[in-house]
């Protein structure tokens, strides 16, 4: 019985330096504690690094604009990337300065103003941040192209109130605009309202039909668009004659 004991061991390999099945289990437990030990731990030591690398890069494009700025000073958008950075990081003064530069290099930096006003709200001064959006809608209010600039820069910005006020005020201006129907029509679609972003997109592809993209988002839209030779009823207002 020994020596079949011992073939036995030597066959199977498995046993071969006096482990016996319940150690074997027991070190296949162990390992797979580990792994999972290891693998749980991975996204947390990922993130963190990922935090650290964002830091890094945006400390290296601060010193980089820095450096731009003293070689040429008179640079608004480099005043107003500058800014975007301390209004991340809540510097709120320094933000506020960089964006005052680039505004005052670039009276008509659409995306300068908005993100000025997003930094008073960020920063707790709601009235100041309304008597700001109110100046620079006014400021834009005899320009249709500086009202859409503007709308579309609040709108950046998730200053939704403010980005529809303006996109309506350039319509006013312009009402068969195609650029002015088009981004309003994109900005019904990105909330969800198909009804008035297919108005405004029609409204558009009528004042120009060589838009691929508003013909793009009127065939997704449900809309036919079909030459004047093939339309059978021109009366209806899903079918816009190319």
């Amino acid at each position: 019985m020994a020596a079949e004991v011992k073939s036995k061991k030597l066959k199977t390999g498995c046993f071969a330096y006096g482990f016996g099945p319940a150690s074997v289990l027991f070190f296949v437990l162990l390992l797979c504690c580990a792994f999972l030990f290891i693998g749980c731990g991975e996204p947390q030591v990922d993130a963190a690094a990922i935090g650290r690398q964002e830091n890094v890069s945006r400390d290296a494009r601060k010193a980089e604009l820095l450096k731009l700025l003293e070689s040429k000073f008179e640079n608004p958008e480099a005043h107003f990337q500058l800014a975007q950075l301390y209004h991340a990081d809540g510097l709120w003064a320094k933000a506020e300065y960089h964006y005052n530069v680039a505004l005052s290099f670039d009276p008509a930096h659409a995306d300068a103003k908005a993100a000025k006003v997003k930094l008073l709200l960020d920063a707790g001064d709601n009235a100041k941040s309304e008597t700001r959006a109110d100046d620079y809608m006014n400021q834009a209010a005899g320009s249709a192209t500086q009202s859409l600039r503007l709308a579309m820069a609040f709108q950046k910005q998730q200053l939704e109130g403010y980005a529809l006020d303006s996109y309506q005020q350039a319509l006013n201006l312009a009402p068969d605009s195609a650029e002015v129907n088009k981004q309003m029509g994109f900005y019904y679609l990105t909330k969800g309202d198909k009804t008035r972003a297919k108005e405004h997109f029609i409204a558009s592809y009528r004042s120009d039909n060589r838009q691929r993209d508003v013909a793009f988002e009127l065939g997704r839209l449900g809309v036919e668009l079909r030459r004047p030779e093939t339309a059978q009823n021109t009366e209806e207002p899903d079918r816009i004659p190319e």
